[in-house]
């Protein structure tokens, strides 16, 4: 038994993986990776692997990046962890006014917490408490889109819309209201703006908010909509008084183009602004929510049960808002400007694709390209994705969607051509 086939065996015995059958991981057993260097991963027979995927959309700068390890490893040596409760930090302060800065000061008052759902449970009772504060209890509805997904806590999972998550644990959860989601495949955003102002003019007095993923839909299978949905839909939460919730766990951090993505839009910033994923490039667990001085100050006041007090034990973690603070360096350096190049290097090299008889809706959108193959046969996805290895390509397709959203580090002709390439072979070997 090889390295690796003893720690698949290993791994099925002790771990329950996510996102996983485990009765299927006996057929198709997990990967196991050695190490990581830049875009690749190694795995411990001497194979490498592309990391197209960016570990489930975390890993901005490549694995092992030395900087953000810098940063990590000197906080290391001076605070890894205190409580938030009472206490504060410089780590967690900096951040926080730094990303107030990208939105000009419209948002701020950060609060924080270990993972991108645990961001939208502190955003849904953060705009609903907010609400009862200010003497509109009735206001405790939420609204999201069709297709839509925001996690699998049960808060999140009230506001998602994916069956193969939601389904089995329908019966715990909140009823929220599903409208339309804009799709440009379909060209129907007035539709779907048309079916968001009926709902909300005739529930906003019971709507707290509606929780949207800006440009891109992941889960649904990298399904994209233009800026001018989201400046239609600004305008008519605030017509209506509902909160607008923008998660940007998935396309924030440069994904799209912009450090967030609405700011795309030209509209004014939403209620609340959720991050985590790419913010500590894919390091170490983080998430926040940015939110407006109003939400913030309907809280204001000496009477504890007026405050929020949603709390968990590593708040803020020092050593995760080191790194947060590293990205964020990144970017102040012009890693939006490298983005645009790379961006055009990933639609040059695969462009071809978007001719290939056997794929339709070929999609860029910044870092993210997808495109949805037309007769992809059973266990489209797993095929894909295993025979994809052989190709040195790490890469997990939603369905029938395709997508690539690798580390920024599309610096060369060459790399956008390996992928291209490695693509195209996968995807004769599966279609």
């Amino acid at each position: 038994m090889s390295a690796t086939q003893a720690l698949q065996r290993r791994s099925l015995d002790a771990v329950w993986h996510p996102c996983t059958q485990m009765a299927r991981a006996e057929s198709v057993p997990p990967l196991p990776i050695a190490r990581g260097e830049g875009p690749w991963l190694h795995d411990f027979d001497g194979r490498r692997y592309f990391d197209a995927n960016s570990s489930w959309w975390v890993n901005l700068f490549g694995h092992a990046d030395a900087g953000i390890n810098a940063a990590i490893k000197q906080q290391l040596d001076t605070l890894p962890h205190v409580m938030l409760a009472g206490c504060t930090h410089e780590p967690a302060v900096r951040l926080a006014e730094r990303l107030s800065a990208r939105t000009g000061g419209a948002l701020g008052h950060c609060f924080f917490g270990s993972d991108g759902a645990s961001a939208v449970e502190i955003a849904l009772k953060q705009s609903f408490h907010s609400w009862r504060n200010l003497g509109r209890g009735d206001k405790r509805e939420f609204v999201c889109l069709k297709n839509g997904y925001h996690g699998e806590t049960i808060g999140a999972l009230a506001v998602t819309d994916v069956a193969i998550f939601r389904d089995a644990y329908d019966p715990l959860l909140m009823r929220a209201h599903i409208v339309s989601s804009p799709d440009s495949r379909l060209d129907n955003e007035a539709e779907a703006l048309a079916a968001m102002r009926a709902l909300l003019a005739e529930r906003h007095e019971h709507i707290a908010a509606v929780i949207v993923e800006p440009l891109v839909q992941g889960a649904a299978g990298m399904v994209m909509h233009a800026p001018s949905y989201l400046k239609a839909l600004r305008e008519l939460t605030r017509e209506f008084e509902v909160h607008l919730i923008a998660d940007e766990i998935a396309v924030g951090c440069g994904r799209t183009g912009t450090f967030f993505a609405w700011e795309q839009t030209g509209a004014d910033w939403p209620d609340f602004i959720l991050l985590s994923k790419g913010i500590t490039a894919g390091t170490l667990p983080l998430s926040l929510v940015l939110t407006t001085d109003a939400v913030y100050r309907a809280f204001w006041s000496e009477d504890v049960t007026r405050g929020f007090l949603h709390s968990h034990s590593y708040t803020g973690n020092a050593l995760a808002c080191a790194a947060a603070n590293a990205v964020l360096d990144r970017f102040d350096a012009g890693q939006l400007e490298a983005n645009r190049v790379q961006a055009a290097l990933l639609a040059e090299a695969l462009a071809p694709l978007a001719a290939d008889p056997r794929v339709e809706h070929f999609r860029q959108r910044g870092m993210i390209l997808a495109f949805d193959v037309k007769k992809p046969g059973e266990r489209f996805a797993e095929r894909f994705h295993l025979a994809a290895r052989a190709h040195e390509l790490l890469i997990r397709p939603i369905g029938a969607t395709v997508y690539l959203m690798p580390p920024y580090l599309i610096d060369a002709q060459q790399t956008a051509a390996f992928l291209a390439e490695a693509v195209r072979r996968t995807l004769d070997d599966v279609a």
